[in-house]
């Protein structure tokens, strides 16, 4: 069992970060397996009325600083950390680790139209090239230039939205040797894992703010023939003025 980090001098101690441990031996379990597709854990951070941000979206931070801290952590113990492309034209992140000791996760994109900024900070990640999965509406010209600026483009297939299909994206990644996937967001993005049944685990971050703006889930049962999501197991835990509520993802 990999343990917790000691403090690294930015506030993360070991005792704090402790009630992720659950967490942690699944991902231990998950990286000694063989075969199948990488374990999906969905991480973001709402308001109590369960925005994600305000409406228009615009940046801001929602998570006190230690649950920013966690967030990192997490980036830390995972192969690959994912976000749509309406993350990257908001946010333009860096989906790097930066608030803990630990590697960088391989980031990706989910970006059906790839209108990914030929100048966004992704195309500048200290290790690694930034991976755009995209459909066939992707223009030529534009897939021939982020791939020169460093970007592995891959071209998946469609789902019945129009999105890139999510099974091929994690076999995609899988064939590349990734055991565990971090999704980060938005709202689009939460949504179709968990409408596809694809997520793991869950760590949700609630800050004790209402905004009224973009919710983080909506409609998970289009067709009205799906059963619900529960999160087994649930466990609770405050960090920094917010409540961290995490646990394995199962139906009922």
């Amino acid at each position: 069992m990999r343990p917790l980090p000691d403090d690294d001098g930015e506030g993360q101690a070991a005792g704090e970060m402790a009630f992720l441990q659950p967490l942690f031996d699944r991902l231990e379990a998950r990286d000694s397996a063989s075969g199948g597709l990488p374990f999906v854990t969905l991480s973001y951070a709402q308001s109590v009325d369960g925005s994600i941000s305000a409406r228009p979206p615009r940046p801001f931070a929602l998570s006190s600083e230690k649950s920013f801290g966690m967030t990192h952590l997490l980036r830390s113990r995972h192969d690959a950390l994912l976000v749509g492309i309406n993350t990257v034209l908001m946010d333009d992140p860096r989906l790097t680790v930066r608030l803990c000791a630990g590697d960088n996760p391989q980031p990706v994109v989910l970006d059906s139209r790839l209108r990914f900024p030929d100048d966004a900070r992704l195309l500048a990640h200290p290790d690694k090239h930034p991976l755009l999965f995209t459909t066939a509406a992707a223009p030529a010209g534009k897939i021939a230039r982020l791939e020169a600026k460093g970007a592995s483009v891959h071209v998946l297939p469609k789902d019945r939205m129009g999105w890139v299909d999510l099974i091929t994206a994690l076999q995609c990644l899988a064939d590349r040797g990734m055991k565990s996937l971090m999704v980060e967001g938005g709202a689009t993005v939460i949504n179709s894992f968990l409408q596809s049944r694809l997520v793991d685990y869950c760590v949700i971050t609630v800050v004790p703010k209402l905004i009224g703006g973009i919710k983080a889930v909506d409609n998970l049962c289009p067709s009205g023939n799906l059963p619900t999501l529960s999160i087994v197991d649930c466990r609770y835990q405050p960090l920094g003025g917010d409540l961290i509520i995490h646990g394995a993802i199962g139906n009922g």
